[in-house]
């Protein structure tokens, strides 16, 4: 029988910081078997972080589990900074952050923005790709931008206006814009309203129901500006995505296996997204939870995951030696 609650609570077995240029430093650790199956969990926003619970999705006997925060996120350094910090420079940390571990492959799992750099490093590099487990799948398309900054209101409307109504009235039309200005001004007075106001909304929209640790998050001022900061930034500039985007990429990665888990009322994130990433890759195997929004951490979602890795677990090569 595949198990499907969250592991038991582990620490770290050993962790650092990687230089990886532009004046830019991530944090690193590594848990579970010495010689397990390499997995790397990339977290979303971006701008999010990691926590110790991510470690909880993989089964520490059987994994060799890499958790990383991303440039200018968690305990990187900068912290919130957004110079050279774009898609292709976190693709190639990733690969630094491999070679520096001498790992030849890894399985990808990635939720939310996280997703987004898991397809986009897989397409850049299939050949480090043991497979992939995505959840809250976002595309990074146009569309997708605006249905956060204006679409989610038609399900969270008091949410919404709050958001707004931060913004004065004559800069509303363009309130990616309007925030921007205000996270990337050098006064705290200007930019930690402006990030609580936007970390609260995407905290508030995360769920089905209310998660009492999601708001808390929101109210930190060092995990809501490195999010609104971070996430604003790469709003702007679509993603730093190719042209042609994600989908038009499925096919480098199409031979590799894929578990897609997808909150059926998911307002972040709607399913669209992960629907159209299963029509173009074929082999995924696409997981409706029927009663969850968009955060990892809803029952149904987490059981989900580690039904997923435990799959996985199976169908990978196994560990050698417990460390």
């Amino acid at each position: 029988m595949i198990r499907d609650e969250l592991f038991p609570e582990i620490a770290s077995r050993r962790n650092g910081f990687l230089e990886v240029g532009d004046g830019h430093t991530i944090y690193w650790e590594e848990s579970g078997a010495r010689e397990g199956i390499p997995v790397v969990f990339l977290h979303g926003g971006p701008g999010s972080g990691t926590s110790p619970t991510q470690r909880r999705f993989f089964d520490p006997r059987a994994y060799r589990i890499i958790l990383f925060d991303q440039r200018g996120a968690g305990r990187s350094t900068p912290r919130a900074g957004i110079e050279a910090n774009t898609t292709p420079h976190l693709i190639a940390d990733m690969e630094r952050l491999r070679q520096h571990l001498d790992i030849e492959a890894w399985l990808v799992f990635g939720g939310s923005w996280g997703s987004t750099l898991a397809l986009a490093y897989g397409q850049a590099h299939p050949d480090r790709c043991l497979g992939f487990v995505l959840r809250g799948v976002f595309l990074g398309r146009r569309n997708e931008i605006d249905w956060f900054m204006n679409g989610m209101r038609g399900f969270f409307p008091e949410v919404w206006r709050s958001f707004a109504e931060f913004i004065p009235a004559a800069e509303r039309a363009d309130l990616l814009r309007a925030y921007h200005r205000r996270l990337t001004d050098p006064d705290p007075k200007e930019h930690l309203p402006a990030a609580r106001h936007w970390a609260r909304y995407e905290k508030a929209c995360s769920s089905l129901l209310p998660e009492p640790e999601q708001i808390w998050s929101a109210e930190d001022p060092n995990h809501a500006l490195n999010l609104a900061r971070i996430e604003a930034h790469y709003f702007l500039n679509d993603m730093f995505l190719p042209d042609g985007g994600l989908l038009a990429g499925v096919e480098r990665i199409r031979h590799l296996p894929a578990t897609i888990v997808q909150g059926r009322y998911d307002v972040i994130c709607p399913p669209e997204s992960a629907h159209a990433l299963a029509r173009a890759w074929a082999g995924a195997e696409l997981v409706y939870v029927p009663d969850a929004g968009h955060a990892a951490m809803e029952p149904g979602v987490r059981r989900a995951l580690v039904r997923a890795t435990e799959r996985f677990k199976t169908t990978l090569r196994q560990p050698v030696r417990v460390g």
